[in-house]
């Protein structure tokens, strides 16, 4: 297959490299993924200042570094650097699993979702954690999957969002279609003076997971199965999708 591989983390990250490693063995893959890390950028794109594509120089695989955010570098790569599309577009391995909202945040799901949008079979795939086996792990995993009788890609107007659990609790023997579940934040902005005495402030905080439904990709997740989630741009709330009719009194016509 031709497969072309984007991120968040930025072009360096062990996470897009153990995946380019792992599937340029039997793939033809092309890597265009921003220059730095673009985190929780969601799917802003840029409008206002050039993008710069730099070519980079990998073993047997084609690499373009971007200076934009993770959905620029999708479209770019889409409609302005491949000369034809890939037969599969993935984003990641995100350090970090996107559960819940936060595919709503997320620059590794939005990278994805651009692919669909341009009609390219995407998957977001991200690893709770950050170290170099779980990461390796992951990769080998997604390169069997893709070529094993298993694999059923995205349909038109739909992507994947994959989420595989930190091998520190064992090595995950299921995979398994779940609905999102119920990821929140306890959001602290810390205020604090620069050197010139100006205030700023500072976003952190940490998740809180629901994890008491197994049958949601949170819950699931935190019981050591990988999990699968059908995304589509439908967000239409159930119920309101049809509203009653507005008549404009006349001093509004």
């Amino acid at each position: 297959m031709r497969i072309l591989l984007t991120n968040d983390d930025g072009i360096h990250a062990a996470g897009i490299g153990a995946l380019r490693r792992a599937l340029q063995v039997n793939h033809e893959v092309l890597v265009v993924a921003p220059e730095k890390e673009q985190s929780a950028m969601s799917h802003a794109i840029t409008m206002h200042k050039p993008l710069h594509a730099r070519e980079m120089d990998y073993d047997r695989a084609t690499g373009w570094s971007v200076n934009g955010t993770p959905a620029d570098c999708a479209k770019l790569a889409l409609e302005a650097l491949l000369v034809e599309p890939p037969d599969l577009l993935l984003s990641g391995i995100n350090h970090g699993a996107n559960l819940g909202r936060d595919v709503f945040y997320s620059g590794t799901v939005s990278a994805a979702m651009e692919g669909m949008f341009l009609g390219v079979p995407s998957i977001a795939l991200s690893y709770n954690g950050n170290d170099a086996t779980g990461l390796k792990w992951a990769a080998d995993f997604v390169a069997w999957w893709i070529q094993s009788e298993h694999f059923v890609g995205p349909p038109p107007g739909i992507l994947f969002n994959v989420n595989f659990p930190n091998l520190s609790g064992g090595i995950p023997s299921t995979m398994i279609r779940v609905p999102l579940g119920r990821r929140e934040y306890n959001n602290d902005f810390h205020r604090r003076t620069d050197p010139r005495g100006k205030e700023y402030y500072w976003l952190a905080g940490k998740p809180f997971d629901d994890i008491r439904d197994p049958h949601t990709d949170v819950g699931a997740l935190s019981g050591g199965l990988i999990t699968l989630t059908a995304l589509d741009m439908d967000v239409v709330a159930a119920g309101f999708s049809a509203m009653e009719r507005i008549d404009l009194p006349p001093s509004f016509v």
